[in-house]
C-alpha cells in the first residue's frame, strides 16, 4: 500500500539516503563547484529538519520519496524534493507537490532549484509554477545559502488562491 504521510525524526536516515541517492542526477549538470557528495551532509539535513516538515510516499512501509515544506515569512517554499531514481516517473513528485499545496494557508508558493537541472523546472511548470524574474531577490529573502548557488539557481512560483478555514 501506498500513501503520503508526514515524516518523522526516525525517518532522517532515510530522508538522508532518499536526498543523497536522487541528487547523484546533478552530477555533471550543475557546476562541478556546487556538487559534492554526500549531497547533503547528516549535520545540513538535521539542521534543515528543525525549520521545516518533511512529508514522504511510503510504499509498503519504506519512504521512496520526500518533500520538505517550510513556512517562512508571508509565503512557503518546497524544499529538498527527491524521488529515489528506481520510483521516478511513478507520479510520486506529483502526489507530494499536490498534497504540499492543500496545505499552503498564503497564496504564493515557492521553489529554488538548479538553473541547469532542467528536468526539475519542467516539472514545476507542468504544475502551474512561473519562472520569477526577482529571483535573486526572492533567494535572499526567503533562502540561507551561498552566493555561488543564488547565481546558479533559478526561483519558481505560483499564487494560490487563500483558503479560508
Amino acid at each position: 500500500m501506498a500513501m503520503i504521510r508526514q515524516c518523522q525524526r526516525s525517518d532522517t536516515e532515510r530522508i538522508y539516503f532518499i536526498i543523497n541517492e536522487a541528487a547523484r542526477a546533478y552530477e555533471g549538470v550543475i557546476p562541478a563547484d556546487c556538487y559534492h557528495q554526500p549531497y547533503m551532509p547528516m549535520e545540513e539535513l538535521n539542521r534543515e529538519s528543525k525549520r521545516m516538515a518533511f512529508f514522504g510516499w511510503e510504499v509498503d512501509g519504506g519512504l521512496v520519496g520526500i518533500m520538505g515544506f517550510e513556512p517562512i515569512k508571508d509565503v512557503y517554499l518546497i524544499r529538498h524534493a527527491y524521488v529515489l531514481p528506481r520510483w521516478q516517473r511513478h507520479g510520486i513528485g506529483s502526489k507530494l507537490l499536490n498534497h504540499l499545496k492543500t496545505l499552503v494557508t498564503t497564496s504564493r508558493l515557492l521553489v529554488g532549484t538548479w538553473a541547469d537541472a532542467n528536468w526539475a523546472i519542467r516539472f514545476y511548470q507542468k504544475h502551474g509554477f512561473t519562472l520569477l524574474a526577482d529571483k535573486d531577490e526572492l533567494l535572499k529573502t526567503y533562502w540561507d545559502i551561498p552566493q555561488r548557488q543564488v547565481e546558479t539557481s533559478v526561483v519558481l512560483g505560483i499564487n494560490l488562491i487563500r483558503r479560508t478555514r
